[in-house]
C-alpha cells in the first residue's frame, strides 16, 4: 500500500495519518489482532492507533439484523418524530435503542427533548436518551455487509483502546466516531491522548466513510469502508514526523 498521507498542522507540528485497509471484519475477529494482522508491521512505539466505533462494534456483536427484532408500539410513535434522514426515524433502530436504553429512558428524553425545543433548545433527545442515542447507525449506515443491519455504538471504548495499546506496544489508541459530515468524536482513549485533540485531527474522516472519488485512498482503489467486498478498513494510525509524541503532549498539557 502506497504511503498516502494527510498532514495535519497542529501548533505548528505535523503529523501523518496513514489509513490501513482491512477485510471486512466480523464478530469472529479480534480487533486487537486484526490490527496486528494489518497493521502490526508498520505500527511503532511513538504511533496512536484509531479505531471506528462501527468496526470495534461489530467484531463485540453489535450489529442487528431488522428482522430479528420486535417492533414495538413505542418504536413506531417514537421514531415519526426525528427527521428522515436520521439513524433513529427507521423503526428498527428505534427499537434497537429502547432495547439497550430501556422504554422509560427513551419515552423521557422524547417528552423532556420535545419541550426543550419548544423553548429553542435542540438536542435534548440525545443528552438524554444514553450513549447509544447517538451512536446507533441505521441501515445502510456502514460498510456492506453491515448495511443491511442496525449497528449499535462499541461497548466500553475505553477499555478497547487500552487492549489495542497493550496489544501493539504504541504510545496511544482510541476509538472515535467520524462521519463526512465535519462530525466527530472520541469516544474512549488511552492515557495521554487527549480526546479533544484526536477529534480535531480527524474532522476530515480519514476512515473513508465518503464516495470513492473524495477519497485520498482512491489512487490505489482501496477504498477502507465502502464499495470493496475484498476490503474493509476503519482504523488509522497517526505519526509524528519531526518529534517525540510524549513530549507534544505534555507540553500541549503545559500550554493548557
Amino acid at each position: 500500500m502506497s504511503r498516502n498521507w494527510l498532514e495535519v498542522l497542529t501548533m505548528a507540528e505535523k503529523y501523518e495519518i496513514l489509513p490501513v485497509p482491512t477485510r471486512i471484519l466480523t464478530v469472529h475477529d479480534n480487533i486487537v489482532d486484526a490490527i496486528k494482522e494489518f497493521g502490526g508491521s508498520m505500527i511503532g512505539p511513538r504511533d496512536v492507533v484509531c479505531v471506528a466505533e462501527s468496526v470495534v462494534a461489530i467484531t463485540q456483536n453489535r450489529a442487528i439484523r431488522p428482522e430479528t427484532l420486535k417492533i414495538g408500539f413505542a418504536a413506531k410513535v417514537f421514531s415519526q418524530l426525528f427527521p428522515g434522514y436520521g439513524s433513529i426515524s427507521n423503526w428498527s433502530a428505534m427499537q434497537s435503542l429502547i432495547n439497550e436504553e430501556g422504554t422509560l429512558r427513551i419515552t423521557f428524553a422524547v417528552v423532556a427533548g420535545f419541550f426543550m425545543k419548544l423553548i429553542g433548545k435542540a438536542g435534548w433527545f440525545y443528552r438524554l436518551g444514553g450513549e447509544q442515542a447517538r451512536l446507533v447507525d441505521d441501515i445502510t449506515g456502514t460498510m456492506p455487509p453491515y448495511d443491511k443491519h442496525i449497528v449499535l455504538g462499541p461497548k466500553h471504548a475505553s477499555k478497547v483502546a487500552e487492549s489495542i495499546k497493550r496489544g501493539l506496544g504504541c504510545f496511544g489508541a482510541a476509538v472515535a466516531d467520524v462521519n463526512d459530515l465535519k462530525r466527530s468524536c472520541v469516544l474512549g482513549a488511552t492515557k495521554g491522548v487527549d480526546p479533544l485533540l484526536w477529534k480535531r485531527y480527524l474532522i476530515d474522516n480519514p476512515f473513508g466513510q465518503r464516495q470513492p472519488e473524495d477519497s485520498y485512498l482512491h489512487h490505489q482503489g482501496l477504498h477502507p469502508l465502502m464499495d470493496s467486498p475484498r476490503f474493509g478498513g476503519g482504523f488509522v494510525f497517526t505519526r509524528p514526523l519531526s518529534f517525540d509524541s510524549a513530549h507534544f503532549v505534555r507540553q500541549i498539557k503545559r500550554e493548557r
